[in-house]
């Protein structure tokens, strides 16, 4: 029955001129093949270089990680899979200077992802970068400004845009379904508990840490944060809340319309994981284990929580965001499709399966081809840096307010604070020598 109630919408929605987004696919009649390069040549840029692979407009001229052993790793793959043989480079800036890619992809931990985005636009490139746009706001900002300048096309990897069942579920929302919203729940869940320091250790010999580390300080080497674990160190990212929370709260900005909240508020902290923990012989992540958020809009107000213990079993969905409406409450979930439950009891529930790329449930096959038919047709992409950068410094600003310790008042037309000289200095951060802050 739920599957005929959403067949029956559909038809409705069609009718009413809702037409359903199509997958993107780049005109088969361009022979051209961009010269792309990989910045950040570790598991996900591996991911994101597959789809430039197989979609047969990419020549991969070249690679660039500060680790050798996952350069060579990464060479041998392209050239088992589609025969190109790129040159690899330890250092972005050389090959930015020496190939001068027609397609930069930047995949690299977000501290990086702010000066090699400007870096690559500055070198003619088009760039898909993986989301949040920036570390800090002002590196948003700048970003921002350098893809106007350029005229290149920027994509981030903002997936959900652009995944079948959220593009579904949206297009159920927008129609008026769910009724009139006037609050949103976003949540994200995960498993964990007291965390134990982890020893530090020399950098792998065939690794240069300093480049790693790059702008942001240089914290000694350990397992719990390279590969994949910097995203709880506030030094290169902002924790859960700038990694899931980026996702969740486009598909707000995505639904709703309005750029920006007036205000922002948000606590949390580590009472469970412990103390952080950083000295010369071991360290913990720093990353709050728990935080809740909310952003005040005109018209509705946002909620955003996370935390890394207790799980989420009490619930049916473990994450996702939840609009409560007049008519009912809509579920746009992960792995677990969208639902919406009538306010009206009698009425049945609508539901729409997840529609996903496996192994890893992401969409990234769509994403690429939206983002070369962009470049081909000189449009906008479908998670261009215009809505990215919107989506992008929510969470910076929500950690901003944790950071000080109360609300912050957003004059998003100006994108400034209001009236807060102390939160107004975090929307930007020293670097370290001799990395200069991004200026366009």
């Amino acid at each position: 029955m739920s599957a005929i109630n959403r067949r029956q919408f559909f038809q409705s929605a069609a009718a009413a001129g809702v037409v359903l987004q199509a997958p993107f696919v780049l005109a088969q009649s361009t022979e051209r093949k961009f010269r792309t390069a990989l910045i950040g040549s570790g598991w996900w840029g591996r991911n994101i270089l597959k789809e430039a692979m197989a979609c047969g407009h990419c020549r991969i001229a070249a690679l660039c990680d500060v680790d050798s052993s996952t350069l060579e790793t990464t060479a041998e793959q392209v050239n088992d899979q589609c025969a190109d043989k790129p040159k690899t480079y330890v250092d972005f800036r050389e090959l930015l200077d020496k190939e001068r890619p027609e397609i930069a992809i930047i995949a690299t931990p977000d501290h990086w992802h702010a000066l090699q985005t400007i870096a690559a636009l500055q070198a003619g490139a088009h760039v898909f970068v993986e989301k949040p746009t920036g570390q800090t706001v002002m590196e948003s900002q700048a970003m921002l400004k350098a893809a106007r300048q350029s005229g290149h096309i920027v994509q981030t990897g903002l997936h959900r845009r652009i995944g079948p069942h959220h593009v579904e579920a949206m297009k159920f929302l927008k129609s008026g379904a769910v009724g009139d919203v006037g609050m949103v729940r976003l949540f994200a869940d995960s498993g964990g508990g007291r965390e134990k320091p982890a020893p530090n250790s020399p950098p792998p010999e065939e690794m240069n840490w300093d480049l790693w580390c790059g702008p942001a300080p240089v914290r000694p080497f350990n397992g719990k944060l390279h590969p994949g674990g910097w995203r709880n160190f506030l030094d290169y990212a902002n924790g859960t809340m700038g990694d899931w929370g980026v996702h969740w709260l486009d598909q707000v900005l995505w639904w709703n319309g309005e750029k920006y909240p007036r205000r922002i508020f948000c606590t949390g902290g580590r009472p469970i994981a412990g103390p952080a923990v950083l000295n010369d012989k071991e360290q913990t992540t720093d990353a709050p284990d728990h935080q809740a958020a909310s952003f005040e809009f005109e018209n509705f107000t946002c909620t955003w929580e996370h935390r890394h213990f207790g799980g989420n079993r009490t619930e049916k969905h473990q994450i996702g965001a939840y609009f409560y409406g007049t008519k009912g409450i809509l579920h746009i979930g992960w792995r677990d499709g969208w639902t919406f439950y009538p306010v009206d009891g009698a009425s049945k529930q609508i539901h729409g399966d997840a529609q996903l790329q496996e192994p890893d449930g992401h969409n990234l096959k769509l994403l690429w081809a939206d983002f070369l038919e962009a470049i081909a047709q000189n449009r906008a992409p479908v998670a261009g840096i215009e809505i990215a950068h919107r989506s992008s410094i929510l969470p910076l600003l929500a950690m901003v307010s944790w950071k000080v310790g109360r609300s912050i008042e957003w004059d998003g037309e100006k994108e400034q604070i209001v009236s807060d000289p102390q939160a107004s200095q975090l929307l930007s951060r020293p670097y370290r020598a001799p990395w200069q802050y991004p200026q366009v």
